[in-house]
């Protein structure tokens, strides 16, 4: 979706037993909170209140204060996201799996509407990832880097596999390079649909976004579709 090597720079929530509701709670109000107000305006005391607990029991769970919760808040939600993701591509495009070469459209479209879908699902996610592009100066690089190795760049690597076995069955040609034809799949796919809807906030109507997928999945066959 790394770190210093320090064990709290790097846990995701794993809390204690006896503690998990408190940690829950906490994590569950501090991913609405940084997704509503950001990084740099969230503060402790309404963490706290939201999560109906004191800023001492924050502290206590979490001692790095609000960089620390927010390093875990985004490996969790990035985990709970990066699961989604593929368990769909498992489902549509899985390697081991490849699809009839007539279904390969109806099968890269069915996975880019269901990813695209899953910005509505996890819409607290997705908030807190526009606030990440929009505060990215202001962020601790390596909380930045622990949110890509556990949701983006896990999904890519994931998707760079299924697209490398597509070019070994002759559905697709990546020339060569599966990672840069991710990279095309994916942007294709959601970029305009993203940023038109403010990152999932502002939802198009289902037929737009359906229009979208469908041209980004035509586009992507035109540019690596195989020549057979």
């Amino acid at each position: 979706m790394t770190g210093t090597g320090s064990e709290d720079k790097t846990r995701t929530v794993q809390p204690r037993r006896g503690r998990a509701d408190k940690a829950t709670a906490i994590v569950q109000a501090a991913c609405q909170v940084f997704g509503r107000d950001g990084y740099s305006r969230a503060g402790i005391d309404t963490i706290a209140a939201e999560a109906g607990v004191s800023t001492r029991t924050i502290y206590n769970h979490f001692p790095g204060g609000k960089e620390e919760l927010f390093r875990s808040v985004m490996r969790w939600s990035s985990e709970r996201v990066r699961d989604a993701q593929l368990a769909q591509l498992r489902r549509y495009l899985d390697p081991e799996r490849p699809p009839h070469p007539a279904n390969l459209e109806r099968d890269l479209l069915a996975l880019a509407r269901a990813w695209v879908g899953l910005m509505t699902d996890f819409r607290d996610h997705f908030a807190l990832v526009r606030h990440i592009y929009a505060e990215v100066g202001h962020i601790p690089a390596e909380v930045l880097d622990a949110w890509q190795e556990t949701g983006p760049r896990a999904v890519g690597g994931e998707v760079t596999a299924a697209m490398a076995a597509l070019d070994d069955h002759g559905l697709i040609d990546v020339h060569g390079d599966p990672a840069q034809a991710t990279v095309h799949f994916m942007a294709l796919i959601s970029t305009e649909i993203t940023q038109r809807s403010y990152w999932g906030l502002s939802p198009l109507p289902q037929e737009e976004a359906d229009r979208l997928t469908a041209a980004g999945v035509r586009a992507f066959l035109r540019a690596y579709g195989s020549a057979a």
